[in-house]
């Protein structure tokens, strides 16, 4: 059997802002670097593009740097993919579902701009130590 390399490339930007101390939201623009080859957006990147919205808010206005005391890193991730969109924009809001001084966990939910739930993302983070 012959093996075979295949090549990918992918485009991913968006924004990410604290609008409360309880809430974040974000926005991705959805382009050609995005989508998988059924035409929709790939799952990794929606995935992605929650997860940082989560730790976002799990910072609380903190700007990340590499090897910061208190990073809230991810140690449990749980996604349920609901629907996919091919166009437009990938709105998301992240909210508390309990925030704690060391572990706080984080629901996430990525929406398309006519409103559909596209994703449920509920993320657990925990304080790093540095």
């Amino acid at each position: 059997m012959n093996a075979q390399t295949t090549s990918f490339a992918g485009d991913l930007a968006f924004e990410a802002t604290i609008v409360s101390p309880g809430e974040a939201s974000g926005r991705m623009p959805i382009g050609p670097g995005l989508l998988n080859p059924f035409g929709t957006v790939h799952a990794g990147a929606m995935v992605w593009f929650a997860d940082v919205v989560a730790t976002t808010l799990a910072l609380q206005g903190q700007r990340p740097e590499p090897g910061m005391q208190g990073f809230p890193l991810a140690i449990n991730l749980s996604a349920n993919l609901i629907s996919n969109s091919r166009e437009g924009h990938l709105h998301a809001r992240a909210r508390f579902v309990k925030q704690g001084r060391r572990v706080s966990t984080v629901s996430t939910e990525v929406t398309s701009d006519d409103g559909r739930l596209l994703l449920v993302l509920t993320t657990t983070h925990v304080a790093a130590e540095g």
